[in-house]
């Protein structure tokens, strides 16, 4: 008698339904961002380091929805000492990795990926070693759009599937 106009769910389908969401709903959070003005900040993440590491990179994607480029200019987070915007890159066989003057640029109607192997965030002189599941505050700062906290969410040692270089 109940005017409710959808067909009524067994048991067994209600269960079947709450799995299911409890299984996707994971993988649906994971994928945060945030925005500052034209500036869309995607998906920051760190991997987890055994206690006692010191250094920790950061990655993320950097949209600019804008007319006009802009450029990270710096970053910083209290679990680190300092942090810098690094390159890594492969010449002649070996991995070079250095701090990138004058910032990172992000230019209009582009995409920038800070990833490992490449251009990412570099925390030094760790505070606390970082764990699979948790997150922590880091602040960006860009030339033009100015300043914004994200959250990175650390993942497990080996996320992303590692460093990818090309051999010659």
């Amino acid at each position: 008698m109940s005017s409710f106009p959808f067909p009524r769910l067994s048991g067994l389908t209600v269960s079947a339904a709450l799995v299911a969401a409890l299984v996707l709903l994971p993988g649906l959070a994971s994928a945060h961002g945030f925005k500052l003005g034209d500036l869309e900040i995607g998906h920051p993440w760190s991997r987890a380091t055994p206690p006692g590491a010191k250094v920790a990179g950061g990655y993320l994607t950097v949209t600019n929805h804008g007319t006009v480029p802009d450029r990270l200019v710096s970053v910083s987070s209290e679990i680190a000492g300092k942090a810098e915007v690094h390159e890594m890159a492969v010449k002649d066989g070996v991995m070079t990795m250095h701090p990138v003057d004058g910032g990172l640029e992000i230019p209009a109607g582009g995409k920038v990926e800070l990833k490992p192997g490449g251009y990412h965030l570099m925390l030094m002189g760790l505070k606390q070693p970082t764990r699979e599941g948790e997150t922590f505050p880091a602040t960006l700062t860009f030339e033009k759009a100015g300043s914004v906290t994200v959250e990175f969410q650390v993942e497990g040692m080996n996320a992303a599937g590692g460093m990818e270089m090309d051999h010659d």
